[in-house]
């Protein structure tokens, strides 16, 4: 059964920076389109960057360009979300997620068929 974890949520001041972590089990990340995605109390999940698996272009959320960066690691079977400048609006649940190369990559997480159990993220002073 394909599965995602998530790692290297926790608190952090705003203005700081944190790393996470998706990996793959018996998901080859290289072959899926790979998406980062948030829920926020109250809130319905978004989108909030994706990679494509054809030519890793990469896509993000307003919010959130310019200070957060996608990559893949196809070695390590990883993706990483790399969060700088953090903002208390950034606080929430994200959750990496995966679909096949046959779909449209997209920042929809209706459109993403496996899904990891998510990592919290606190941004507060």
């Amino acid at each position: 059964q394909p599965q995602l974890v998530e790692s290297g949520g926790g608190l952090v001041q705003p203005g700081g920076s944190l790393r996470l972590s998706c990996a793959g089990h018996a998901l080859t990340v290289d072959y899926y389109h790979i998406g980062w995605f948030r829920q926020a109390p109250g809130k319905e999940r978004e989108g909030v960057s994706c990679i494509s698996s054809s030519d890793d272009s990469t896509y993000y959320a307003d919010p959130v360009k310019g200070r957060f960066t996608i990559s893949r690691d196809s070695v390590w079977n990883m993706v990483y979300l790399q969060m700088n400048s953090l903002e208390p609006e950034d606080t929430a649940v994200y959750y990496c997620a995966a679909v096949g190369p046959f779909q449209k990559v997209s920042l929809n997480p209706d459109e993403y068929d496996y899904w990891g159990q998510g990592t919290q993220v606190t941004v507060s002073s």
